[in-house]
């Protein structure tokens, strides 16, 4: 996968993407990751990139044309190098939210660009170079350079062969629409606590059962919210029933 990044703060991206799991994507060539400050491509001769907007108003507006030209020369050199345009993304307040569902879609993708916005929001016009426009919750940053970099993190681990396991993205909390069962590792009792005895039981089947219970009861308990958009099994439902009886019985 490639992965363009326009932004006015590239040093930015030096540091933390070049460590961890994606740091090891881009040295096995797993991954490309380009960064252009689009401030290079300003025609001002003080290299501004923003300006007031028309009709009045508080702060400034990133203008359309230094990411227009950034945005084309990254294209061209992502062509050149065999790599078809892809899904463009814009950090925005405003998007859809960022789920593993929304990450899992991007890690399909050849080539990802990234529009790192700032200042009080975008010239309009920008919105026609866009795919998606994606939002990391209902808050307000200084920039979308740190959501980019959390999305980067979210995708590039599903990547194939990034993980060491390839059974562990699959597992993960949101991956299933459930949230992960509890894990344990050695050694068994740590300060009077306990491993469950199932996971130490050898029977992989109750094991299977246990955490499948684990999640359903953690999600109830946390995240019930991610239930109702989860069609669950006959078998799940009578694991679900069994847990709120559980839970009532413990309130009682």
């Amino acid at each position: 996968m490639r992965i363009d990044v326009l932004s006015l703060f590239p040093n930015m991206f030096s540091g933390p993407l070049h460590d961890s799991i994606v740091g090891k994507a881009l040295e096995r060539d797993q991954l490309t990751l380009e960064v252009t400050d689009f401030r290079q491509y300003s025609t001002n001769k003080h290299g501004n990139v923003d300006d007031y907007p028309f009709g009045g108003g508080a702060g400034m507006l990133l203008q359309a044309q230094p990411l227009f030209d950034a945005f084309a020369a990254t294209q061209k050199t992502a062509s050149e190098a065999g790599i078809p345009s892809g899904r463009v993304i814009l950090m925005n307040p405003a998007g859809v939210p960022f789920t593993q569902r929304v990450a899992e879609d991007f890690s399909r993708e050849d080539h990802l660009t990234f529009i790192c916005g700032h200042y009080e929001g975008y010239d309009e016009r920008i919105r026609t170079l866009v795919t998606d426009e994606v939002s990391m919750g209902d808050y307000v940053l200084t920039g979308g350079e740190l959501p980019a970099m959390v999305m980067i993190d979210a995708i590039t681990r599903l990547l194939p062969g990034v993980l060491g396991n390839e059974a562990s993205a699959p597992g993960d909390s949101f991956s299933t629409g459930l949230l992960e069962y509890p894990q344990y590792t050695r050694p068994a009792e740590f300060r009077g606590m306990k491993v469950p005895d199932v996971l130490i039981s050898g029977d992989h089947q109750k094991i299977d059962d246990w955490r499948e219970a684990q999640s359903l009861k953690r999600t109830l308990e946390r995240r019930p919210d991610l239930l109702d958009k989860l069609q669950l099994t006959a078998k799940q439902q009578h694991l679900l029933r069994d847990i709120q009886l559980e839970l009532d019985e413990n309130a009682d």
